[in-house]
């Protein structure tokens, strides 16, 4: 229960490679009444970014409140060419601080954050649903699904898509399970959360707690049951404009990667299919959040618990013609959903349309629960945004920055930065990247050889540059050079 210095409880709610337009106002016809609740009750972020494009980097971020180059975790741990396999222990983190000032931390769902350490490394007590990487199955669910007379050998899935023209040798990407919702890794996540805030509810304690559910979901394979595997008619289903992606002028490495995932050969008839299953799944994962906000309510907790949702990086699910995610810094997989509703602090319905970082969470975690933020964070706590400081936009960065260092491909250096107007993006081995977002918001015309755009394209590297140099980003030394050269 919150103490006596006013420290509100935190349920926080992470999901995995969820879309930030599937979820906001003007996005597709994509049902989300639960986190559409949230935006109601609380803030929506409008300009949210993750600071990188892939889950162990993401999700380290967030714990230290740094950029990948200053946590080290700078691709997948799970992965052969894994830089690091594990966090470095001797960082701070939000949540041991949070464990050391009183809070009771509690965390159910996907970990990928360390091969060789768990929640419980860092502060957490780790009450179950965790894996080795997200196409593996802990042992408590497992057991979970046994107990419940379905065993997950026997499940016959249908309608399956495959990449590299639908052989099972390509990529499992999505399918229709004949289990019912209560079977499925979604419900018993939220099972599991709705246990831990019960628990919380009857324990005496007068610290606050800290809840972390980690969704596995939208994360391909789509894989979900009905209703919501037919909730969405891929025919009704249209076209991003991205689709439309040429590659002329791109980097080469965006029309290698369609090859790379497998999909060259997708036509838009099979992306309807897997969209439509992914809708189902950002549906089914919003029905089960709503569930555990019930729990809040029956408990008396929903006044005194502020609720924040995000995702730790987006999707393709078709647009610019891709799968997944990789060195291509569009939108779609680094612009993330971010609400939060904290009564008694955050307008109802208020939108934040400043630019902030997902890892600005583990500095606003610390401020919430009364703490200082660490010299070494590179984040900027969200509080004053959230209490609506008219003067707070004053003392922030007007853009942001994003890196990526590869994934299971090979190494590949990026940076980005964005504005409201604008994004940049530097790529190490090949052309740089530079689109109008007001005229372009697709982002298929890459304006960086345009005359009528100089100014904008040195304006936009001076922001990247001081990005770097802000953040000791081990690159600053070599870009401006570089990006000297090109011009």
């Amino acid at each position: 229960m919150p103490d006596a210095d006013g420290r509100p409880n935190v349920l926080f709610v992470l999901t995995d490679q969820e879309r930030y337009d599937y979820s906001a106002p003007d996005g597709p016809s994509v049902e989300t009444p639960t986190v559409d609740r949230l935006s109601d009750e609380g803030m929506r972020f409008e300009r949210a970014v993750t600071p990188i494009s892939i889950c162990t980097s993401a999700r380290a971020s967030l714990l230290t409140g740094l950029f990948p180059h200053g946590h080290g975790m700078l691709n997948n741990s799970h992965e052969a060419d894994a830089i690091r396999a594990n966090l470095p222990t001797e960082l701070p983190t939000f949540s041991e601080l949070l464990a050391e000032s009183g809070y009771e931390l509690t965390y159910t769902g996907k970990w990928h954050v360390g091969d060789d350490q768990t929640p419980e490394d860092f502060g957490f007590s780790y009450l179950g649903g965790s894996d080795v990487h997200h196409d593996d199955i802990d042992e408590a669910f497992r057991e979970y699904r046994e107990e419940r007379g379905t065993p997950l050998e026997e499940t016959e899935l249908k309608d399956e898509i495959y990449t590299r023209g639908g052989s099972e040798d390509g990529t499992f990407v999505a399918a229709t399970s004949p289990v019912d919702v209560e079977d499925t890794r979604a419900y018993f996540l939220a099972e599991r959360t709705i246990d831990a805030i019960e628990a919380h509810a009857e324990d005496d304690r007068e610290e606050p707690f800290f809840h972390r559910a980690d969704f596995y979901g939208p994360h391909h394979p789509y894989v979900v049951p009905e209703p919501y595997a037919s909730m969405y008619d891929p025919a009704k289903i249209d076209r991003p404009d991205s689709y439309a992606e040429t590659f002329d002028g791109k980097p080469r490495v965006h029309e290698n990667f369609l090859h790379y995932r497998g999909v060259a050969d997708f036509d838009w008839d099979t992306w309807a299919e897997a969209v439509a299953k992914y809708r189902g799944f950002v549906t089914m994962i919003d029905d089960q959040l709503e569930r555990i906000l019930e729990t809040l309510e029956e408990r008396g907790l929903e006044e005194e618990t502020a609720v924040v949702h995000a995702s730790d990086h987006g999707d393709f699910v078709g647009g610019h013609r891709q799968f997944n995610k990789g060195p291509l810094m569009y939108d779609d997989t680094y612009r993330i959903p971010l609400q939060v509703r904290w009564p008694g602090v955050v307008d109802p319905g208020s939108v934040c349309e400043d630019p902030v970082h997902l890892h600005d969470l583990a500095a606003t975690f610390l401020e919430m629960g009364g703490l200082e933020v660490p010299d070494s964070f590179h984040s900027r706590s969200l509080v004053s945004l959230l209490e609506g400081d008219a003067d707070a936009a004053d003392d922030r960065p007007d853009s942001v920055f994003a890196q990526y260092h590869g994934d299971e491909f090979g190494l590949y250096t990026q940076r980005m930065v964005r504005t409201r107007g604008y994004k940049y993006v530097y790529n190490g081995p090949d052309i740089d990247e530079l689109y109008d977002l007001e005229d372009d918001p697709a982002e298929l015309q890459n304006l960086i050889d345009h005359p009528g755009y100089a100014d904008v394209r040195e304006a936009m590297r001076e922001r990247l540059v001081a990005w770097m140099d802000r953040t000791d980003d081990p690159n600053r030394k070599w870009v401006p050079d570089v990006l000297r050269e090109r011009d």
